[in-house]
């Protein structure tokens, strides 16, 4: 009955679109299916007018999108129809960092903007969204018009759709089709906990958030299913789709955004686990020990030639950063005019992902990805390429194989590596401890010593490079730039403690105000002690405890929290009844506290009882 009634809709003009555009609203998948499988084209059907309807539609399920709009547009009318600029701004507030939506660029705002004058203007219907739905376009003007509105992918703009509205059951649909299937669940899974968390902050019903955090649970499990069978399918095909650069989704990674969604279980698959590893390790291949000889190389650098490292083979199929890669590029362009070859030569596609052991994009080295082809097909948003993945033949790969690095090669591999990075940094915070110990302990002079001299350019220089990160940072608008830099917590502790190092130092430098700038110099020396625990939390035995404990002292506030009420309904009432003839003056407030916490720890002040 239901393919009978697809059937009759089809002898009238824009009837399909219509039942189309009511399933869509009415939360109807069955429906949706069934005329997709009868030759309705969704990438005919959805358009900028027709998605604005959807979002502007008041019914479906309970979700947090009116809230959300308020949010990031301010002082809105009660009746305001949202725009996919607001859309925008919604999805790049959900998707936090340096995410930017599609929506907020400038060229589809423009492109918008100009499109929709044009259709105005030609069109003798009051609103856009009227004259596309009623195929009231006819000229090659407006029909030119009408092709520029339309989603290139119009199965994740509906997935975004349908996860911004709450529509778990077409979002799964709409997760079904269309491509890029990984990224989708993961972004599907972030938008849920951020609108869960969203829901919860502005007191929705309890239900709500529950059913979002469900959700998001489900989309986790689609992901990292998919994650599992394309590596038991192609180890690396699938390492090479956790470090894709993702065109349509603001040039992320798979595995950027499966951090961004904290998704542990996804980040502690064996693919990503092998991905990670090859990025900490760089082009170092040592087995035992690695610790021990990156440190024995730092130190004495002649033990460099006795490492192991892998082949060029191996090399090429490493990640490596967007520098290295920008070289190698010059280099083959170079070769290619040198020896007058006029054969183009087909470069595989950077891949660049965000690490953390890495500050900067990562991508797959170019070169070849298996040993048994040097031609594939690369799929990319449903469309096939062929392109070469082997640059050298089968005879010369196999050459390459057996012969080892150069010792200039060797040598930038090894300071090129992140771990020989961490353990550099390491080291030379280590000194800085060092030295900064020995210049609060030592009497101090009045003329800066060379070792202070020394603490003082680290702190400054360190200075420098948090500036260097905010300005380096992905986002375009400086406020972005600042919010990316704040989400990692030891950054604003790092610039407020070196501000107040600063201060210290202009005030020791004054004869007068020495002792003060030598005690600023005690207390700034504690925050470092304490900073240490960030190069304890990459260890794999200590790095479980410090992340507890940073847990744990989150937690304790709330208990500090209801002691200060039970100490302080104590302490104001016996100052009361001890003191009760003292005049107003700020020690009072420490007369409140100071002897009832250490009466806590069972000192109860017997020399001063009457």
């Amino acid at each position: 009955m239901e393919s009978r009634s697809v059937f009759k809709l089809a002898r009238w003009p824009g009837a399909l679109e219509q039942a189309m555009m009511d399933a869509l609203v009415m939360d109807s998948v069955d429906f949706v299916k069934l005329m997709l499988e009868n030759g309705v084209s969704m990438h005919k059907f959805l358009s900028i007018p027709r998605l604005e309807d959807l979002y502007n539609s008041r019914t479906g399920p309970n979700n947090t999108l009116q809230y959300l709009v308020r949010d990031v547009r301010k002082n809105i009318p009660r009746l305001y129809r949202y725009t996919l600029y607001d859309i925008g701004l919604i999805i790049e507030k959900l998707m936090g960092g340096a995410y930017r939506s599609s929506y907020c660029r400038r060229k589809f705002r423009h492109l918008y903007n100009n499109v929709m004058r044009k259709i105005i203007a030609v069109s003798a219907t009051p609103t856009l969204s009227q004259t596309i739905n009623t195929n009231a376009i006819n000229s090659p003007c407006e029909t030119a018009c009408l092709r520029d509105l339309r989603f290139n992918y119009p199965f994740n703009e509906l997935l975004l759709w349908a996860v911004l509205t709450n529509r778990q059951k077409m979002a799964l649909f709409m997760w079904q089709n269309g491509e890029e299937a990984i990224v989708k669940a993961l972004v599907a899974c972030k938008l849920y906990k951020a609108m869960a968390q969203e829901a919860a902050q502005d007191d929705m019903e309890a239900d709500v958030c529950e059913e979002m955090r469900n959700n998001a649970r489900e989309f986790e499990n689609l992901a990292l299913d998919l994650l599992d069978y394309c590596y038991r399918s192609d180890v690396h095909i699938s390492l090479q789709l956790l470090t894709y650069e993702l065109q349509n989704w603001s040039k992320h990674t798979c595995l950027g955004i499966a951090v961004a969604a904290k998704h542990s279980a996804f980040l502690a698959h064996t693919a990503s686990q092998m991905l990670v590893a090859d990025l900490w390790m760089g082009g170092l291949r040592t087995r035992k020990h690695t610790n021990l000889k990156v440190i024995l190389g730092l130190l004495f650098p002649v033990t460099i030639m006795y490492l192991e490292f892998r082949s060029r083979e191996e090399l090429q199929l490493m990640p490596q950063t967007e520098e290295e890669h920008n070289l190698e590029m010059a280099e083959m362009d170079e070769e290619v005019e040198g020896t007058g070859e006029k054969e183009k030569m087909v470069r595989q596609t950077p891949r660049p992902i965000r690490g953390e052991q890495r500050d900067s994009y990562v991508t797959i080295r170019s070169g070849s990805i298996c040993n048994s082809s040097t031609r594939i097909n690369k799929i990319e948003n449903g469309k096939i390429f062929p392109f070469d993945i082997s640059l050298e033949s089968d005879k010369d790969r196999m050459k390459n194989k057996r012969k080892n690095l150069k010792l200039g090669k060797k040598i930038y591999e090894f300071y090129g590596a992140p771990i020989t990075k961490f353990w550099g940094h390491t080291m030379a915070y280590a000194v800085f401890l060092v030295l900064f110990t020995f210049v609060v302990l030592v009497r101090m002079g009045h003329q800066m010593s060379w070792q202070e001299a020394y603490v003082t350019s680290y702190i400054c220089t360190l200075g420098l490079e948090k500036i260097r990160e905010i300005v380096a940072s992905e986002p375009v608008n400086f406020a972005q730039k600042l919010a990316v830099w704040v989400e990692k917590k030891w950054n604003p502790c790092d610039l407020a403690v070196i501000i107040f190092f600063l201060v210290g130092m202009s005030l020791r430098l004054n004869p007068a105000t020495q002792d003060y700038g030598r005690v600023i110099y005690c207390l700034d020396i504690m925050y470092w002690y304490i900073r240490s625990l960030d190069f304890l939390s990459v260890n794999k035995y200590l790095g479980p405890y410090v992340t507890m404990i940073g847990k744990m002292v989150i937690d304790m506030i709330y208990f500090v929290v209801l002691l200060l009420v039970v100490l302080m309904s104590y302490g104001v009432a016996r100052q009361g009844i001890l003191n009760p003839d003292e005049e107003p003056s700020w020690v009072l407030v420490k007369s409140i506290f100071y002897m009832p916490y250490f009466m806590l720890y069972g000192e109860v002040f017997a020399d001063r009882i009457d």
